[in-house]
């Protein structure tokens, strides 16, 4: 586990979604095309760390790209403060499922590649070392991809993310391909990094216990068309304990609100 405590500063920004709809047109000869998003409106404070759950395609991560600048909605706005979302940028940094490394660049360089297309890696070279030390691989700055197992892999992602000091870090399933117990070692990675930096984080995710474990709220998201259902607040203290009575009945609501509690299974909890 984690201890988490304030840091001095905030890094983070604030994250306003009003009113957002997201419309794909019909492709391969399909009759209709399908609304992924249905008027979602979301506030994030800055420095908060807020994940999302909901069954799959109900636009979870057409949510992250809509934020990210990878795509465009269909209806509504989206801002970074106060400055409107029209296109990618280093301010909003990006982490999928593949930690989608260079496999010809080293851990260094992989971490250098953010300050490269921003053409700032000359003045800011020494940020390097300081990240591979955040994220704990200060002595495999030299290995390739292939020499990492996946957790390690997907910190070099995240420091990749990171260096370029985003205001917004959105992880779109980062954990999702690890063994269990990697997973809850690289949760407690992500809250030390956020503990250090308190950049605004939102995380998709389709593990309850992961949501709980880390967040300040999770939002729970309808079928699509994706809209919001609940915003659940978790009030627990961090370090939080897996096997605690607080934890286990915020589970059970959570699954409850998402109809996949065991007395809705047809009565036998299959």
């Amino acid at each position: 586990m984690v201890a988490v405590s304030e840091p001095a500063t905030i890094e983070g920004s604030s994250l306003r979604v009003r009113g957002t709809s997201k419309y794909f047109a019909a492709v391969n000869g399909a009759a209709v095309g399908a609304l992924a998003l249905d008027k979602v409106s979301l506030f994030v404070s800055a420095g908060e760390l807020v994940s999302i759950v909901g069954p799959s395609g109900c636009g979870k991560s057409t949510l992250l790209r809509l934020i990210a600048g990878l795509t465009v909605a269909s209806e509504g706005e989206l801002l970074v403060g106060d400055e409107p979302i029209t296109a990618p940028s280093a301010e909003r940094g990006l982490v999928f499922q593949d930690p989608n490394l260079f496999p010809w660049l080293t851990v260094r360089r992989n971490i250098e590649a953010g300050l490269v297309a921003r053409r700032v890696l000359k003045q800011e070279r020494g940020q390097v070392d300081k990240f591979m030390r955040l994220v704990g691989l200060e002595g495999f700055a030299d290995a390739f991809p292939h020499h990492l197992s996946g957790g390690m892999a997907q910190r070099v992602a995240l420091a990749r993310a990171m260096i370029n000091h985003p205001k917004v870090l959105l992880l779109d399933e980062p954990l999702g391909a690890l063994d269990a117990f990697t997973r809850m070692r690289m949760q407690d990675e992500v809250l030390r990094l956020w503990q250090a930096r308190r950049t605004t984080m939102l995380l998709v995710t389709h593990d309850i216990d992961e949501a709980i474990y880390m967040s300040d709220r999770i939002v729970i998201m309808t079928p699509r068309p994706g809209r919001i259902e609940q915003i659940i607040p978790v009030k627990m203290n961090r370090p939080r304990d897996r096997s605690s009575p607080d934890f286990l009945g915020l589970r059970s609501d959570i699954l409850q609100t998402m109809h996949f509690a065991g007395r809705s299974l047809g009565g036998n909890g299959a």
